[in-house]
């Protein structure tokens, strides 16, 4: 192979920079309104430095907002939502994969088909079904929507990789006498750490993330996600907007940082 010279990794290294830079530009930009007032956002430059520190003030403002209540009912519903679908997907693809069901791939087709049709395919069935149960505008209704909808690329996920994994090893753990729940938990689950992390995060992120379906099965405050609060509160106040940017973006950068070592090699799986 040819050695790269220092003069071209110098290069590289100047361009990845200046893109660097570019990329988190913005987010400099948004950290320097946030201590402004909203009179001097509006009649202001936008990258003039504010003249005092007005960050508490746009707090309040948040607060009375119920951005940050959002942020934690949030929390509920993409830990909750992600956990579920993981757990469900994982006995889902240890079953497609090491047990003698008749019709495997059909099963499997069956399941996967919840990727295949836009989202807003699901708005209006679910939302008249949800009214008629009464899970419209709960918490419980919400959690349940998102295990429901993130089951189809877990499993497909947990699947592939599953696949992967010779099946006379589950045929020496049954001679042992182990179960098929012992042999799941006790030897695949250490083994899928990886996948299971980059899906646990995918998922978190994407609920998260998500305002469309946040918007249309909820209405008050205290089961509205965050994304359909930060819709509804608008850009009257822009310098508290960007506290809620902020703020909102946290949760999942720690949990990014927390699963970073599994996550390169959970992506691998991802690919196949």
């Amino acid at each position: 192979m040819m050695r790269t010279s220092k003069k071209t990794k110098t290069v590289f290294n100047i361009i990845l920079g200046i893109f660097g830079i570019l990329w988190i530009s913005p987010m400099f930009f948004v950290m320097l309104n946030t201590f402004k007032t909203k009179r001097e956002y509006n009649i202001g430059s936008l990258w003039l430095m504010p003249e005092g520190n007005h960050f508490a003030e746009n707090v309040k403002t948040l607060m009375s907002n119920r951005v940050l209540a959002s942020m934690g009912v949030t929390f509920l519903y993409a830990f909750f939502g992600a956990l579920f679908a993981v757990a469900i997907s994982m006995f889902a693809a240890y079953g497609l994969t090491k047990l003698r069901i008749g019709h495997r791939f059909f099963w499997f087709i069956v399941i996967y088909s919840g990727t295949i049709f836009p989202f807003q395919v699901y708005l209006i069935p679910i939302f008249k079904a949800y009214q008629n149960t009464g899970l419209y505008n709960t918490r419980t209704g919400m959690i349940l929507f998102y295990t429901a909808i993130a089951i189809p690329y877990a499993m497909f996920v947990l699947r592939n990789f599953f696949l992967g994994i010779d099946s006379e090893i589950c045929e020496a753990a049954r001679i042992d006498g182990a179960s098929e729940f012992q042999i799941l938990t006790r030897i695949f689950l250490p083994m899928a750490t990886a996948p299971l992390s980059i899906v646990f995060l995918s998922q978190f992120t994407w609920i998260w993330n998500d305002l469309m379906f946040g918007l249309t099965f909820t209405k008050s405050a205290e089961t509205r996600p965050i994304m359909a609060s930060l819709s509804i509160m608008g850009t009257g106040n822009a310098p508290a907007l960007f506290i809620a940017c902020l703020a909102s973006s946290l949760p999942t950068l720690i949990l990014f940082f927390i699963l970073n070592r599994n996550f390169q090699t959970g992506f691998a799986y991802v690919a196949k």
